[in-house]
């Protein structure tokens, strides 16, 4: 077993926001905000370690056991196809997963039969059409998703809406929304039965500051 629990985080707005939980806590750690480039950070008062990586690859890290915990939205698990246990809405980083498409779109195209839609979540779009038993095409895109239904290269698009400002700044709307995405705490299965008390305590600890 590991000496310290690993704990997972994406770089950016999550792992600040999350680490003002551990802060309250007692898992602080000024050393990741001192412009370290280092990716690894053990604490030296707690047994736990502090990993930093990218968003999508959190589920990752969690599933195979190279971090024990880990932090991420709810599209990021709903799109990866690990196996997790996800034990607490830490509630903040709220977004939208839609469907959306040019304004007026669904006027005369209802339906999603025959739908070309633009997307980063290919699967969550799979997984979404296919419960409505409907024929579409997905093309996997990696950013800019708006672009595509405005030259022509799909109908529709599955994307992640905080504001809506992006879609109507370029003459979108949203024709459906497919689940509300918060920030999660996701746990490794093994980790769970063979930390058990450890994992059991960090989470009520962190659900009482929420």
């Amino acid at each position: 077993m590991k000496k310290n629990l690993v704990i997972a985080l994406p770089k950016g707005r999550i792992q600040e926001e999350s680490m003002k939980i551990f802060e309250k806590i007692g898992f602080g750690c000024r050393d990741m905000f001192s412009g370290s480039r280092k990716l690894i950070f053990p604490l030296q008062e707690q047994p736990v370690t502090f990993m930093i990586v990218r968003a999508q690859d959190v589920p990752t890290y969690v599933h195979h056991g190279a971090a024990d915990v880990g932090i991420c939205g709810k599209d990021t698990i709903e799109e990866s196809t690990c196996d997790l246990y996800e034990p607490l809405d830490l509630g903040f980083g709220g977004c939208d997963v839609v469907v959306a498409e040019p304004k007026g779109y669904s006027t005369e195209n209802p339906g999603y039969n025959g739908t070309i839609v633009g997307t980063k979540m290919v699967n969550v779009a799979e997984r979404f059409f296919a419960s409505k038993g409907v024929d579409v095409e997905i093309i996997k895109l990696y950013g800019s998703i708006e672009l595509a239904p405005l030259v022509g290269l799909a109908h529709r698009v599955v994307d992640i809406v905080e504001t809506g400002e992006t879609l109507r700044q370029n003459g979108l709307e949203v024709k459906e929304v497919i689940f509300r995405s918060t920030c999660r705490v996701i746990t490794n299965r093994n980790s769970m039965k063979n930390r058990h008390a450890q994992i059991e305590k960090l989470l009520a600890d962190m659900a009482g500051q929420l």
